[in-house]
């Protein structure tokens, strides 16, 4: 497959994806996300981890999360932080979800900052710390609740 074909065929995976058409996503992305391409990863992961257009594949699910994240897709990040501080896919480790959504804030993602805020806030997996948590909501452009 050249550039152009896995380009066109991204692009339609993800225009499924956001149609909720996830079997088709799954099909066109699929072979994309084995050859290493992020954005197919990610979404390949979510539906692998929701069971959307499938049977849940938890361990397919926590590959591809880790790959795209590995790679710097912040929503990957994002949902790797969620997978270890929810235990989805992988046993429970808050101090490692802080870690994947600290990544995610530092390219500006707004979920992962307010995740990680509510995380200083509670001292759950960092060290309780108000101040850092009341920094970070407010980066997240959200009220300190």
């Amino acid at each position: 497959m050249d550039d152009i074909d896995a380009q066109v065929m991204l692009v339609s995976g993800i225009a499924a994806f956001e149609a909720k058409e996830f079997r088709r996503a799954m099909q066109l992305l699929s072979a994309l996300a084995e050859g290493g391409e992020p954005d197919a990863q990610f979404r390949v992961a979510v539906m692998c981890q929701n069971g959307l257009g499938g049977v849940p594949n938890p361990e397919r699910a926590l590959r591809c999360m880790r790959a795209a994240a590995e790679q710097g897709h912040a929503l990957a990040q994002h949902g790797f932080g969620v997978m270890y501080l929810y235990g989805e896919c992988v046993d429970k480790d808050p101090a490692r979800a802080a870690e994947w959504f600290r990544r995610g804030a530092e390219q500006g993602l707004a979920g992962s900052m307010a995740s990680l805020a509510m995380m200083y806030e509670q001292g759950l997996g960092v060290e309780r710390d108000v101040e850092a948590a009341r920094r970070l909501y407010e980066r997240a452009g959200m009220g300190v609740p």
